[in-house]
């Protein structure tokens, strides 16, 4: 009676199977180079400047702060009613963005995926996403000019039309979210549709055909097959989203925020802005950006331990 030997490999020909590798698909590991690069400098580098939130900066008496003073910031933002006003805002407009344009791309991708004339599909996949190359900056002068109270072509149809005397709308607060959704909702449908779309290119025929015998129309179809079957890119992509809920279009804010509006435009990444690079006052400035930072971390990982537990799919 024979025993079979499982043969292993040794460490010395494993590194030679990996230098085969390498050398095969170097060009590969060549296109890595810059984004490691990138996220080096840009992303883990900067980590460090978290140390100023518990340090005392002074300009030009170090990078890292000159005196240890513990949680001294944090408690006072903690006690802060501008800094309240600010997780409020970002906490709605974030929650807003997120119900209202998050399922229209996913909408707009599964019916743009029923549509059978290409040449028409193709037209409109194209022109949904070329809002998504224009510069925010521009975005926000368009909707400036659209809906000046003096020129603007909406007061000048709502006046002619209806006999509505001009509405300020960049400057008034209540427009203020419902502008901010709206143009981030004509902005990145079809740019974000691009996911879902293949995600759906991915489906295997079989499965329609399988529901077409069964006697399924096409809104069972979507219903039982489509949808089910892109599901686990739908929660990838509802757990990033949930993580960058304190991290809004900061430029695009900016650009809109006026001191008429400020009560609902005031949020966390301009009170960073205007405490750190307004006021110089970086420690604290960094203190808010870090407890924001330690939010997402949370609301990421409690939104992936969720989406394992409920749907099987997670991003780690």
């Amino acid at each position: 009676m024979s025993v079979s030997t499982v043969k292993t490999k040794t460490p010395l020909q494993k590194s030679g199977a990996g230098k085969r590798y390498f050398k095969k698909y170097w060009q590969l590991y060549a296109m890595m180079l810059l984004p490691i690069i990138y996220f080096i400098l840009f992303k883990y580098i900067p980590m460090f400047g978290n140390i100023l939130a518990f340090r005392r900066y002074r300009p030009g008496m170090g990078a890292y702060g000159t005196e240890w003073v513990g949680l001294r910031y944090f408690k006072l933002f903690w006690g802060d009613p501008a800094f309240w006003r600010a997780f409020r805002n970002t906490l709605v407009l974030s929650l807003g963005n997120l119900l209202i344009n998050f399922p229209i791309p996913i909408f707009f991708a599964i019916l743009l995926n029923e549509v059978r004339h290409e040449k028409f599909k193709k037209a409109v996949q194209t022109i949904s996403y070329m809002p998504r190359f224009i510069s925010t900056v521009v975005v926000i002068a368009i909707l400036g000019e659209m809906l000046s109270p003096s020129s603007g072509l909406v007061n000048q149809f709502l006046q002619d039309v209806f006999g509505i005397e001009p509405i300020y709308f960049m400057n008034e607060s209540g427009w203020f979210r419902i502008l901010y959704i709206f143009t981030d909702t004509w902005q990145f449908t079809g740019w974000t549709a691009i996911i879902y779309l293949a995600a759906i290119t991915g489906i295997s025929n079989d499965l329609f055909e399988a529901a077409e015998i069964d006697g399924a129309s096409r809104i069972q179809q979507i219903f039982y097959v489509t949808i089910p079957s892109i599901l686990p890119t739908i929660m990838v992509m509802l757990i990033l989203n949930v993580g960058r809920m304190l991290s809004l279009g900061f430029e695009k804010v900016l650009l809109m925020y006026t001191p008429s509006n400020s009560e609902v435009s005031d949020i966390i990444d301009t009170l960073v802005y205007r405490t750190g690079l307004a006021n110089q006052n970086y420690s604290y400035a960094t203190a808010i950006g870090l407890f924001s930072g330690i939010i997402g971390v949370i609301l990421v990982t409690s939104s992936n331990a969720l989406s394992r537990k409920f749907t099987g799919d997670s991003i780690y």
